[in-house]
């Protein structure tokens, strides 16, 4: 297992060379009281419906979705430290449905030290990011919270500065593996603060497909009406894990740590995809998976890279998290202000995942940029063929959280 959290100094030492105009020293947060991990099965619970919920409210029917609800959940894990008042209750009902802020960074925190603990071939890398603006005031707490439960690297950044948009860019090519080479296409320069993560994960099969059965132009089957083509991979006729609920049957497939594995849901004949995702929450994900049962089945399974990148704010807004992206709202005064005091508040979430998938394994790849902004005024022997769309994860088996959560609904990119 090769996993690598990243934890930068607060030097200059270890700013990004090049940053144009803006740029000062940081100053050593006053961190608060170190947070020890602590798995809390409720706030797992919480991010699985987290995660679920994320993707129903992102998904458009008959295009492909991917997201890293991971990569989601820690970023803005990170934003929720710098809320108070009723901007913290959004955050906290969102991301742990009953619990609080400080439970949440011992869960991630937990997540964190679980990872860095597999086994195996998978290779998993998690890196957290916060960059400040000499326009920010940012609050010692506030960064001690990030740099502590998160081990986030912190860079000074001017964001008027065109270089900064390469510097960002660059960060998160070298922490997906150099899958995601252009995460942002822009920055907007009234940013004063930006919290970043990637995750890059790469996993090979505990039982690997042979690439010679693999079948080639096989017809896929759009909810649409329409056909497209596939290529399936086949096992070739062994047991698997094999899941079954009422009105959905799919696939558990290990990846060799042991601890990780793709799960393939599909819905049964005559139910549609989204009322499959609409039955489906973190209780119900749980079930399936230690309710998986081996079984002897032929497996096609398609051959596939996907990729999806989009703005998060329609979606958060829709599942509550209304206070945090309102300039007259939210309350982000435990972030701190920017250099003239005045408040600010969450701009942008943008996410981008992909994932290749074949014969050997699974790679995965995310970035989640979330954008704080001043106030400058008031103011989302069976045959098991997929061959029509389904749903697809990367979970935690242990845990029962998705790392990656996606739908397969068209074969063309």
């Amino acid at each position: 297992m090769n996993i690598r959290i990243l934890s930068l100094a607060l030097t200059l030492s270890l700013i990004l060379t090049g940053c144009s105009g803006g740029t000062q020293a940081l100053k050593a947060a006053q961190s608060p009281p170190s947070v020890t991990p602590l798995a809390d099965p409720d706030l797992d619970l919480a991010a699985a419906d987290f995660g679920l919920e994320l993707l129903r409210q992102t998904r458009l029917a008959g295009e492909n979705t991917l997201l890293s609800p991971l990569s989601v959940l820690l970023c803005l894990s990170m934003a929720a430290n710098g809320a108070s008042g009723e901007t913290l209750t959004q955050f906290e009902a969102l991301l742990t449905g009953t619990g609080g802020r400080d439970a949440l960074n011992a869960n991630c925190a937990a997540l964190l030290a679980d990872y860095a603990a597999l086994n195996g071939g998978t290779q998993l890398s998690i890196a957290d990011s916060l960059w400040l603006d000499a326009r920010a005031q940012a609050e010692d707490v506030f960064v001690g919270r990030c740099t502590d439960p998160y081990q986030a690297g912190i860079f000074a950044a001017d964001f008027t500065a065109p270089s900064t948009l390469s510097q960002v860019n660059a960060w998160v090519e070298q922490h997906t593996g150099g899958h995601i080479k252009q995460a942002l296409s822009q920055l907007d320069p009234d940013t004063v603060l930006a919290l970043v993560n990637a995750v890059y994960f790469e996993g090979k099969w505990e039982k690997e497909f042979d690439p010679s059965d693999t079948r080639s132009a096989q017809p896929f089957y759009r909810e649409d009406g329409t056909q497209g083509q596939v290529d399936l991979m086949s096992n070739g006729g062994r047991t698997e894990r094999v899941l079954h609920a009422d009105g959905v049957r799919g696939v558990l497939l290990p990846y060799q740590d042991g601890r990780l594995a793709l799960m393939a849901l599909l819905p049964e004949e005559g139910i549609s995809l989204a009322d499959c995702l609409e039955r489906l929450d973190g209780a119900g994900l749980q079930t399936l998976i230690t309710g998986a049962a081996e079984r002897h089945l032929v497996l096609l399974l398609p051959k596939f890279t996907a990729y999806w990148q989009g703005t998060l704010v329609g979606p958060l807004q829709a599942m509550g998290l209304t206070r945090a992206f309102a300039p007259a709202l939210a309350d982000f005064s435990a972030m701190g202000t920017d250099q003239g005091g005045r408040p600010l508040y969450l701009s942008t979430v943008v996410h981008g995942a992909g994932i290749e998938l074949d014969e050997q394994g699974t790679r995965a790849f995310s970035f989640t940029f979330g954008g704080i902004n001043t106030i400058s005024a008031p103011a989302p022997d069976d045959i098991l063929t997929f061959d029509r769309p389904f749903v697809y994860a990367i979970v935690d088996l242990e845990r029962c959280i998705p790392l990656f959560l996606g739908t397969f609904e068209t074969s063309e990119p």
